[in-house]
């Protein structure tokens, strides 16, 4: 058959037994050894066996034995014109499969997909642990006072070492004190009540996507939306754009699917932290039960604080005391000495070399160089995520690298325009740039360090036929857009560019 094209892919096997064109042989060519409906056993494909019909037992009962491809051909033509109706029950089973293949493709693996979104129930349980940490904290604490205050102020009274006066103040004092214990657990409280609220909604959220089996589903593109708007939200907070977040959050109506306030928080020490300002950090890492939990994940942050806390003290050492730099660098940094002797070896050294002169040694130059706020806001932003359990990258970034790769094919990235490619192949690099979302300028350079997508399933249309242009679409789309254009029956259409072509001009597409 003229102007066969071999195309290679997972569905080979499946449309060689719909057109029963057999095995292919060495050549990857699809094997002519049998008649196109019948089997090596002369029985029907699917397995019932049919019995030929009169043209048929004519031309086998003359033929058979000599044999030869003009006998093949003729038993093919005789069968061909008496069996129409076998030919529509392929084209129905060719449909069937490729149906059943979409349906599988576009089933929704609820597991999987929930994947990217355990950051959205994670985070508002670190919230109520942590929420949880400081009240037992604070109960701790003041308990702790309140109960040695009082043992100490009965054993006064007792042996007549205080005045009932002094008592009745001790006592008030306690009270005094309680009634802010009870203040700030009112506080816990009501973040704890929100935080629920929050994971409420969030797993109402999640169980929706139990309710739908396929991306076709009317309310999947709902609940996507959703998702991407949570994403977007995620991003424009970790990137500082808080106030816009805040709008794009409510406008949406996802207030209690975003954390906010978290990330606002941490923005807002950040910046500090670019600022020059320490204190706001240094009291974050020591609010409620964060150093413990600090100390837990051997996290240098509240070092790297301190550590540049003195740096600015012997920086400024014309307006601070000499020894307040010395006193800061006992109690904070020689403690540690052993987890960090080379940080403590310099900051020795620091005392004896004033800004002016720091340029002549690297390490000092970059002990006094601006950047180390730069790196102090970035080891905060890092320390903040570990602990409470956070992606250290935005989540848009890992759904954008997903679905770029699930896209790319080896071909977005191995046609270049400037190349010396032959006109087919030209043709190509139009048709890609389209259709195709990684080879468009926007994508294009983004997806470039992206794997390859692995396809174990490929899907092609039935009736293959090739352009002259280099291009293959479905006998029954063009019949069809050939149709609506209101062209002659003799001439198709090409979907993409408009170019009209005879019918004589196709050419038959095989799979092989």
């Amino acid at each position: 058959m003229n102007g066969r094209v071999a195309i290679t892919g997972s569905l080979s096997k499946h449309i060689r037994q719909l057109y029963w064109l057999g095995p292919p042989d060495r050549s990857g060519v699809a094997s002519k050894s049998h008649p196109p409906h019948m089997s090596s056993k002369g029985c029907h494909p699917t397995g019932s066996c049919t019995k030929p019909g009169p043209e048929i037992q004519s031309i086998t009962r003359r033929h058979l034995t000599s044999g030869g491809l003009s006998t093949r051909r003729k038993l093919f033509e005789a069968h061909h014109i008496q069996d129409e109706r076998l030919q529509q029950r392929l084209s129905c089973k060719f449909t069937e499969i490729l149906t059943m293949g979409d349906h599988e493709s576009s089933k929704l693996d609820h597991e999987n997909h929930l994947l990217l979104d355990q950051p959205l129930l994670q985070l508002p349980v670190e919230l109520l642990r942590k929420n949880l940490r400081s009240a037992r904290f604070e109960v701790e604490k003041d308990g702790s006072f309140v109960k040695e205050i009082l043992k100490k102020t009965a054993t006064d009274s007792v042996n007549g070492r205080i005045s009932q006066q002094d008592v009745l103040k001790t006592l008030d004092s306690m009270i005094a004190r309680m009634r802010g214990v009870k203040r700030k657990l009112t506080t816990f409280s009501e973040e704890e009540n929100r935080l629920h609220r929050h994971e409420e909604a969030r797993v109402k959220h999640l169980t929706e996507l139990y309710g739908m089996y396929s991306v076709d589903d009317v309310k999947y593109e709902g609940w996507s939306r959703t998702r991407l708007d949570r994403l977007l939200t995620d991003y424009l907070l970790r990137q500082g754009y808080v106030k816009s977040a805040h709008e794009l959050a409510k406008e949406r109506g996802i207030e209690l699917l975003v954390d906010v306030d978290t990330f606002e928080q941490m923005n807002r020490i950040r910046q500090c932290l670019l600022n020059g300002s320490i204190q706001e950090a240094l009291a974050w890492c020591t609010a409620g039960d964060t150093k413990k939990e600090l100390r837990k994940m051997d996290s240098n942050l509240e070092f790297m604080l301190r550590y540049q806390q003195y740096i600015e003290l012997v920086r400024d050492r014309a307006q601070t005391k000499p020894d307040e730099a010395l006193a800061h660098a006992r109690k904070y940094l020689f403690p540690y000495k052993e987890t960090y002797p080379k940080e403590v070896l310099h900051a020795c050294g620091l005392l004896s070399m004033l800004p002016e002169h720091a340029a002549r040694v690297e390490v000092y130059r970059e002990l006094y160089a601006p950047a180390r706020w730069q790196m102090l806001a970035d080891l905060f932003t890092k320390t903040h995520a570990s602990l409470l359990s956070l992606p250290s990258i935005p989540l848009l970034h890992i759904a954008l690298s997903s679905g770029l790769s699930a896209l790319k094919t080896p071909a977005c990235h191995s046609i270049h325009p400037n190349s010396a490619a032959a006109p087919s192949h030209h043709t190509s690099l139009s048709l890609a740039t389209s259709v195709c979302p990684i080879c468009s300028t926007e994508l294009n350079e983004l997806a470039h360090n992206v794997p390859h997508a692995l396809h174990s399933k490929s899907h092609v249309e039935p009736d293959l036929l090739l352009l002259p242009n280099g291009r293959a679409y479905g006998k029954a789309r063009l019949e069809e857009y050939a149709k609506k254009a209101a062209l002659p029956e003799n001439q198709v259409k090409d979907l993409r560019t408009g170019e009209v072509y005879s019918v004589d001009l196709l050419k038959k597409v095989y799979i092989s």
